[in-house]
């Protein structure tokens, strides 16, 4: 295996990257190149510029650089289901979890749920929790797991399974508030009270920044000036200012495959633009075993099923270490750092699942499953207040709203280019198929595969409400600006920051 290549693995906060809370002044801020007046001056109306210094990682994340490979099946389709046809495609640089979401991490977030919902919408709770009955197979002893694989410290650090892909969506969302409440807090904009964190009243990102959730104010020295209003005030903070996170959200198919391979690790001079080999799994080689030598020669690089019975291998000297699943930080990281990107669970991705996606869908940030939303607004164009949860409305794009655009004609298009009525092709789930539009791809094999899955270009799909004790998931967020990191903050190679 190539040498362990990581750009940024944090899996605390640092915020030093992000600009000062503070905002007033022109010095630092300078000119318009436009029109030459300065930027943060109360003088002349107090056109706001951010002194900004590039997107932190947010915890658990590590930057994926991206880049062109070829996505799709790179070995011999052995099941016949000319579903992952090679072709290259480019996707754009973003952050994925290093591991796969724990039991204690998915433990916190319903623990956090019931503080906040467990009197007013108890159903809110038990909506969250994962399926534990996934373990049951009615000709074997599983009871354990069911009773004890979420709940028992022993398995804080080993992947949550039974989680549907609705499920792992809610969890992201529920992340990205939090992430973004911890960083107003630390930065001591705002005050933390969880006494009155109560139902609807709980941080809520888009919330906030509507004006529709107001939280305890911060040190009054911390709080951002209104330059607008002659730099005399205070205001809330604006997602222009560079403080908030983008979204946890699931992986793209292609985004997830292309973090798998981590063809980084392939090139063999860091300033050239070529990859000497392709991969068939997320390490080099056709081999599973760890290939130098020393006390780890020979051991398995990833957990799954190696033959009918052995899940494991033979004791004292386990192969593979996971009768079921383990640790989310076991086995060997790839180039990326990504752990078990091979084995221990497959994992949701956010897509829908089309048997011909991979020659239908475009060459640049992929993905099928896209339904247009609007923040829903009374007749007088206000926006409606938030829902009992704390969150804000959204609503579909009508069709009329669409009509006039070139790039969509319509709000769901998850079907686009099959079942729809500018084509022939009818799926006709339950009678001839089962693929619809709640078909949600995962991908990566698991403890209970063989080895076939474990390359990154296969793909299966369950439906969006199921869930299984071999599927868990991670988390992605977009990377904004410069694809490179920080390193190089204008985007431009020939600048880097010293």
């Amino acid at each position: 295996m190539k040498k362990l290549f990581v750009y940024l693995v944090v899996g605390t906060f640092f915020f030093g990257v992000f600009t000062s809370c503070s905002n007033k002044g022109s010095s630092k801020a300078g000119k318009s190149e436009t029109t030459g007046w300065n930027y943060n001056d109360t003088k002349n109306g107090g056109f706001e510029k951010t002194q900004y210094a590039g997107q932190a990682t947010s915890p658990g994340l590590v930057l994926v650089p991206g880049g062109t490979y070829l996505m799709g099946q790179k070995d011999e389709d052995v099941m016949r289901d000319w579903n992952n046809v090679a072709r290259r495609i480019t996707v754009p640089s973003f952050y994925m979890d290093q591991t796969e979401v724990s039991n204690m991490q998915y433990r916190e977030y319903v623990w956090w749920l019931s503080r906040v919902f467990g009197e007013g919408f108890p159903q809110v709770v038990q909506r969250a929790l994962p399926d534990t009955l996934v373990w049951r197979d009615e000709l074997a002893y599983n009871e354990p797991y069911v009773e004890y694989y979420y709940r028992h410290p022993s398995f804080d650090n080993y992947p949550v399974v039974g989680v549907s892909w609705l499920q792992a969506n809610d969890f992201a969302k529920w992340r990205s508030d939090r992430v973004n409440e911890q960083i107003l807090v630390t930065k001591g904009i705002i005050k933390f009270d969880p006494s009155s964190d109560v139902d609807d009243n709980n941080f809520n990102t888009q919330a906030y920044l509507v004006g529709q959730y107001e939280p305890t104010a911060g040190d009054q020295k911390k709080q951002m000036k209104d330059i607008q209003a002659g730099g005399k005030s205070t205001r809330p903070v604006k997602f222009e200012d560079g403080i908030l996170q983008p979204d946890y959200r699931l992986p793209t198919e292609a985004e997830w495959e292309y973090a798998a391979y981590s063809l980084v690790g392939n090139q063999p001079y860091k300033d050239e633009e070529r990859i000497t080999e392709q991969k068939i799994y997320p390490w080099n080689g056709h081999s599973l075993r760890y290939p130098k030598t020393g006390k780890l020669q020979g051991k398995f690089l990833a957990n799954f099923k190696r033959g009918r019975g052995d899940n494991m291998g033979l004791a004292p000297n386990l192969n593979d270490n996971g009768a079921i699943t383990s640790e989310v930080k076991s086995n060997y990281p790839n180039d990326f750092g990504l752990f078990n990107m091979a084995g221990n669970v497959n994992e949701w991705c956010m897509d829908v699942y089309r048997p011909m996606t991979m020659t239908d869908a475009v060459d640049f940030n992929s993905f099928r499953g896209n339904i247009y939303k609007t923040k829903l607004r009374g007749e007088d164009g206000e926006l409606a207040e938030k829902d009992s949860l704390g969150r804000l409305n959204y609503r579909d794009i009508k069709e009329e709203e669409a009509a006039s655009r070139r790039n969509y004609r319509k709000a769901d298009v998850r079907n686009f280019g099959d079942q729809d009525k500018e084509s022939n092709v009818v799926y006709g789930y339950g009678k001839s198929s089962l693929v619809n539009d709640q078909s949600r791809v995962f991908k990566g094999g698991s403890w209970k595969d063989r080895v076939y899955w474990l390359s990154p270009g296969t793909r299966r799909f369950f439906q969006e409400y199921e869930a299984a004790d071999d599927i868990g998931f991670r988390c992605a967020m977009n990377r904004m600006g410069a694809p490179l990191g920080n390193k190089f903050p204008s985007g431009n190679i020939f600048k880097k920051k010293k």
